[in-house]
């Protein structure tokens, strides 16, 4: 098993690269950074910077999407960061949520994802593609192609992950869930003729390692809310019956949702959500009970990734 970070990038650059390097140093295996352009900083200067200051560490998107910039530009951003950090770098890209909501867009959709993977796979393994009839390819490129993570809700996006992708992005820690989502992964890899086995999992989700489960639940209440925009997605498209109550249920109360106080702690966006969905969605508890992708985005950043280097990660060795 393996761990890693999530850092939203509405902090300062120089705690970035602190906390990014804090978790090399604490046995972490990834760091990703959020991409929502337009409410936080651009993560392509961020991950450069995080690139140049790691050595070991897997860095990426988690997530970005096919819509916010070409695909051509995606791919030379990524080619260029896998030259600059040694094939560090991964993918990890969704239909578009808040960069894309803020701006008054929809998510754009899963065959656009599909098309932008296919396309970034070939460029960055030095391959020529056809753009509209015109041909491009990079020559300068290494070779080296990121690991794709695709990141999903609904049996469609599932299917997609288990089609397309090196590993799957779940955002919940619901045991029950993450295995609803994966029947659809195995359903899409067995579409594909793929080894469902070698698509790696991830979960992510907001972390607070401690006994005081009240304090807890309020530093990591917003994300059960951020979610909540994908399902209320899932039911304008899906019958009932073909969703989890347990996803579903939450956001009958839902008000609206301001993207502009996106993954905030104490926001109202997130009153609706009840503290048993606030502790099925994120790990809450000691150190017992932590694993997977963290959203390093609580308020004691620091003092969670020393609690993951002194108590948990030494666990998990043992």
């Amino acid at each position: 098993m393996d761990f890693g970070i999530t850092i939203k990038p509405d902090i300062s650059i120089d705690r970035i690269l602190s906390l990014t390097q804090q978790a090399e140093s604490s046995g972490f295996s990834y760091a990703w950074i959020f991409d929502s352009h337009v409410l936080w900083k651009e993560p392509f200067p961020l991950l450069t910077l995080m690139a140049a200051n790691t050595r070991r560490m897997h860095l990426g998107t988690c997530v970005t999407n096919p819509a916010v910039r070409d695909v051509t530009v995606s791919a030379s951003l990524f080619a260029t960061l896998n030259l600059a950090s040694h094939g560090r770098m991964e993918l990890g890209i969704g239909r578009g949520d808040s960069s894309r909501r803020v701006l008054g867009k929809k998510p754009t959709t899963l065959e656009a994802l599909e098309e932008f993977v296919s396309t970034f796979r070939n460029l960055n393994a030095g391959k020529t593609v056809d753009l509209d009839g015109v041909p491009a390819k990079f020559p300068w490129a290494s070779g080296v192609v990121p690991r794709v993570w695709v990141a999903g809700y609904g049996p469609k996006a599932l299917r997609t992950a288990g089609r397309i992708g090196d590993g799957v992005i779940l955002q919940f820690a619901d045991p029950d869930l993450i295995e609803w989502c994966l029947g659809f992964v195995r359903e899409g890899a067995k579409e594909a003729g793929r080894d469902f086995r070698k698509i790696e999992v991830m979960a992510a989700a907001p972390v607070w390692a401690s006994d005081d489960l009240k304090t807890a639940r309020e530093h990591v209440r917003w994300f059960p809310a951020l979610v909540s925009n994908h399902v209320m997605d899932l039911i304008s498209k899906y019958k009932p019956e073909e969703l989890p109550r347990a996803l579903t249920s939450y956001v009958k109360d839902r008000g609206k949702y301001d993207y502009l106080h996106h993954c905030e702690v104490g926001s109202d966006n997130a009153d609706f959500v009840s503290d048993e969905v606030v502790d099925r969605f994120c790990v809450l508890g000691s150190s017992d009970d932590h694993r997977f992708n963290i959203y390093l985005m609580s308020g004691d950043e620091e003092q969670t990734l020393d609690a993951y280097k002194h108590e948990i990660l030494p666990h998990y060795r043992r």
